[in-house]
């Protein structure tokens, strides 16, 4: 339902954001104070990096919330969804009528307006074929704009303002803000749409997985028929999704698609920037391509040739494409090397969905096989908490010689009768011949990886979170 104020005035000189923090509203703030609008934000918990990065460009943050950070009334106030109609700033700019929006509107109107998007959705791997896409155009000399949930190593930023035509945002299915709870995805009319595969997620809004996938078929239902899909050619639940559209759609996958590949790990041994994945190409109709990609594994295989197909749509040369993949530098976050001591490489990886924890594993084992791979797991999301997953898991570390799995440290936002249950996680782990550990606390883990690890070992550490910063502290006990 859309409220009388939610709109975006003709004439915006000053803007106030509510909970300026997050990744997105933080990488928006800065991207509007780019584009010269006075820009001021707050939020509960303000604290570095977002907060000196901010302060840097000149973006005033207020701790807390407050009806006087809205006196004198902005032009415009960006509701974040974190932020619920009972907050203190949100009352306020309802009860005084000031013209509010959320973050994908204002993306939209702000910065994606006069551009063709390349949105990039799915359950998975959303973040770095976004990434990849971004790289490719900058490297191509497309001097793209992007809006990414990851920092792009190669850009060391979430975010970019280009003076191209194309811009690449991350299409998210999580709901918009308390006064849309739509998709964000549908506030973003694409140009290219780039669909990974769909599985059910984010317990916390969705009911199951046909409730996430009449979201998806909204978001086809809004792709002009000129428009184009690259599509999980693979995912069944995506192909259902899709029967009925009215735009053009070209599958990727492994077999007989119109864009197809075959991969294979190749390793020239376990330190930064040695490891490649090499993937050979096969387009429909004739040409073939060798990709060289730093990324690991048949998922980043996947992302890596949706994002091709997307370049060469675009009328960008293989040839050019093919030498921008081999400078890749990645995304933080995503099979992220923090350090190696005493020959023992410690990574962090966002992989928190059964199936992300899985074909992580999977995919990192052949690169690593002189030593055991330790999969550190903290179940930190919504879905992951609950006992949804409890099965999945289980089936999940298949591929890891020793497992850890630490207590959640905020079951309390879960209704104690649908918790995950750690301890019987890891008895079901040990009943399929797997070395699994339960650890209440993150100082028993480091204890226990400093008594277990070995030379040549890989610690691979799994959290969409902060995971009390446990990959510095164990290198620094290294």
């Amino acid at each position: 339902m859309d409220f009388p104020g939610n709109r975006i005035p003709d004439h915006v000189k000053i803007i106030h954001m509510i909970a300026a923090c997050g990744t997105g509203m933080g990488a928006l703030a800065c991207m509007l104070q780019d584009l010269g609008y006075q820009v001021t934000g707050s939020d509960h918990q303000v604290y570095p990096p977002m907060s000196d990065f901010l302060a840097e460009k000149g973006v005033t943050l207020s701790a807390g919330f407050s009806p006087s950070h809205l006196e004198p009334a902005p032009d415009l106030v960006i509701i974040g969804n974190a932020v619920t109609r009972d907050n203190v700033e949100a009352r306020h700019v309802m009860a005084h009528q000031i013209p509010y929006c959320s973050m994908p509107q204002a993306l939209n109107h702000f910065v994606a307006r006069d551009k063709k998007i390349i949105l990039v959705t799915g359950t998975h791997g959303k973040t770095t074929t976004s990434a990849i896409v971004a790289h490719l155009l900058q490297e191509a000399g497309l001097d793209p704009t992007f809006m990414i949930g990851g920092i792009l190593k190669n850009f060391n930023s979430n975010y970019r303002l280009g003076n191209g035509a194309y811009i690449v945002i991350e299409g998210d299915e999580y709901d918009t803000a308390f006064f849309d709870k739509g998709p964000k995805f549908l506030h973003y009319p694409p140009h290219i749409t780039i669909m990974n595969g769909i599985e059910f997620d984010h317990a916390d809004i969705f009911r199951d997985i046909d409730h996430i996938k009449d979201v998806f078929k909204s978001l086809v239902n809004i792709i002009p028929s000129q428009g184009i899909v690259l599509a999980n050619g693979m995912d069944l639940n995506l192909m259902d999704v899709l029967k009925n559209a009215n735009c053009a759609i070209e599958c990727f996958g492994e077999g007989d698609y119109h864009w197809s590949f075959a991969h294979h790990a190749a390793s020239h041994g376990a330190s930064v920037g040695k490891n490649q994945t090499d993937i050979h190409i096969r387009r429909q109709g004739g040409g073939e391509l060798d990709v060289h990609s730093p990324l690991m594994g048949r998922h980043n295989a996947m992302n890596t040739i949706a994002a091709v197909a997307a370049l060469m749509h675009l009328g960008v040369p293989g040839s050019i494409v093919a030498s921008s993949m081999a400078t890749f530098k990645g995304v933080k976050r995503r099979q992220e090397i923090r350090g190696i001591k005493q020959g023992i490489t410690v990574m962090d990886d966002f992989a928190h969905h059964p199936t992300a924890v899985k074909e992580t594993i999977a995919a990192l084992k052949p690169f690593y096989d002189n030593g055991n791979v330790i999969a550190v797991f903290e179940p930190r999301t919504n879905s992951s908490m609950r006992d949804i997953f409890q099965r999945d898991y289980a089936l999940a570390f298949d591929h890891a010689d020793l497992i850890c799995i630490r207590e959640p440290s905020r079951l309390d936002k879960v209704p104690e009768n649908e918790r995950l249950s750690t301890k019987k996680l890891v008895n079901d782990i040990r009943e399929r011949g797997k070395d699994a550990f339960y650890f209440k606390d993150t100082e028993s883990i480091l204890l226990f990886l400093t008594d277990r690890s070995r030379e040549g070992d890989l610690v691979l550490i799994m959290s969409n979170g902060g995971f009390d910063n446990i990959h510095q502290r164990f290198l620094e006990l290294l």
